[in-house]
């Protein structure tokens, strides 16, 4: 009885990523979760402890603005990682480079001949009027001919097995620094089980993100272009990423103090007097990059970047203006675009999606509050969202108000029953919790190259289905097995 599963039960109705509907191992993951039985609850124990102990000493945190006991916490890790065979990742690696390619075609298209409105393939007024559209950056084709260098796709998995990409995050999805944190957890304090899974890497990331941005560079930027981290300072929620990234990938991380621009040319200010910048991996928001063209009070950006930028002086990752593709009122015509610019049929599925500003959609959300997840298309990290089935009258109120005020700003999809995942609850037990997947995608000239691993995140709360780590969710760490040795 001191076996880690003894007493696991899947949630009745959910698909569980470790064990089919009988409680038996699913057939390509059985090895690793044999290998995790002969750890035995007890030392397991110890090992989560042990872990939790060094992400706090290593001070591997988050920040909620909202929250009233203070901003910085520990993200809650589980040391139970989720399992996905070699095979079934093969086919998401397609289906994300897929998708990556067709958005990056969007993005070039509606910022250029925007043959894709012309055509009627998506509704133009749907486009021009998302907040992220930004028509001062109309015609203007980035160093290296590459928009999205970075992203996160978000997906969950339905009922029946199926993944099914929830959203994508095209300006500045963090997260992967967890991603490399927690494998370094895993790999110390479960040693065995690792060795015996054949895992596939994601240690070489910053590596392979420093080799993206340099390969974007303005051609004057030679062999060796500088590149920085632009970060909004330590109180962002993310600035443990930052200083990770830019620790790891050996370049300076800096704030819009440390820049200026001079002859729409950006410069790092050093001891040594200015220093040339070909590459800005930004990861403050695109409305306070700039004060002479976007918000003119903001304190966070540096004035004429955008300049350098149109004039092809220097690289800006991710692409100001890509939040027009990750809008989610833009989301369910991405199999349309996958049609129109690849001539090809979607490999990864999508979550069906009710768009407000469509008259019979509208009508439709509006009578079945009480069964649907509505979101405001431009929040994020759970903000904005009402959980139909579990709300109370007055919210689902509150919303229809919004709605039928706002209606562009609003869609709403089924709430499907998402796979759940084993995670260590304590004490000495592991029960099931909903779960996401994150993988990350790197851009070059070359096309997208998918990481084989991502943020595993968890609902720690049992019976939620909301896994943002603002809204008191945890992580794993995902294992991507090569295949069994």
């Amino acid at each position: 009885m001191n076996r880690i599963f003894d007493a696991y039960a899947p949630i009745p109705g959910a698909f569980d990523e470790l064990f089919d509907p009988g409680g038996a191992p699913r057939p390509e993951l059985r090895h690793v979760v044999e290998a995790l039985e002969t750890e035995g609850r007890d030392v397991f124990a110890r090992a989560q402890s042990a872990a939790e102990r060094t992400l706090l000493s290593q001070g591997v945190t988050f920040s909620v603005y909202t929250d009233q006991r203070g901003v910085e916490k520990i993200f809650p890790f589980c040391l139970l990682p989720r399992l996905v065979s070699a095979r079934e990742w093969d086919a998401l690696d397609r289906g994300i480079a897929q998708r990556i390619v067709a958005l990056g075609l969007f993005l070039d298209d509606v910022y250029g001949k925007q043959r894709i409105l012309s055509e009627g393939v998506i509704p133009r007024e749907l486009v021009l009027a998302a907040k992220g559209y930004l028509p001062a950056l109309h015609g203007v084709t980035p160093p290296g001919g590459v928009r999205i260098h970075v992203s996160g796709i978000d997906l969950v998995r339905d009922g029946g097995g199926t993944l099914r990409v929830l959203e994508d995050n095209l300006r500045t999805p963090s997260g992967v620094s967890y991603v490399v944190e927690n494998r370094l957890v895993s790999k110390r304090f479960l040693p065995r089980v690792f060795e015996a899974a054949a895992v596939s890497r994601v240690d070489h990331y910053p590596a392979r993100l420093a080799e993206t941005l340099r390969s974007v560079s303005p051609p004057d930027g030679g062999s060796g272009p500088t590149v920085v981290v632009l970060t909004p300072g330590p109180y962002n929620s993310a600035y443990f990423e930052h200083s990770f990234l830019a620790r790891t990938m050996g370049v300076d991380l800096v704030q819009s103090q440390d820049l200026f621009v001079d002859d729409d040319t950006v410069f790092l200010k050093t001891t040594r007097g200015p220093k040339r910048v070909h590459v800005v991996y930004r990861r403050i928001d695109e409305a306070f990059l700039d004060p002479e063209v976007f918000r003119p009070d903001s304190l966070l950006g540096i004035p004429g970047i955008i300049r350098a930028y149109a004039r092809g002086r220097v690289a800006l990752a991710n692409a100001p203006g890509n939040g027009v593709a990750d809008d989610k009122a833009i989301y369910p015509y991405v199999p349309d675009m996958i049609r129109f610019y690849l001539g090809e049929d979607p490999i990864l599925a999508q979550v069906p999606t009710h768009v407000c500003a469509r008259d019979e959609d509208r009508r439709f959300v509006l009578e079945h509050l009480s069964e649907l997840v509505v979101k405001a298309v431009d929040e994020a990290g759970g903000y904005g969202m009402l959980m139909g089935p579990s709300a109370s009258a007055s919210e689902r109120e509150e919303f229809r108000r919004r709605i039928e005020a706002e209606p562009r700003r609003y869609i709403a999809q089924s709430r499907l029953e998402i796979s759940s995942c084993p995670t260590w609850v304590g004490p000495g037990r592991a029960a099931p919790r909903r779960v996401d997947l994150r993988p990350y995608v790197l851009t070059g000239p070359w096309g997208p190259w998918v990481l084989r691993g991502g943020l595993t995140r968890v609902a720690l709360t049992e019976g939620s289905y909301v896994v943002n780590s603002s809204q008191g969710g945890g992580s794993k760490d995902t294992w991507v097995l090569k295949g069994r040795p």
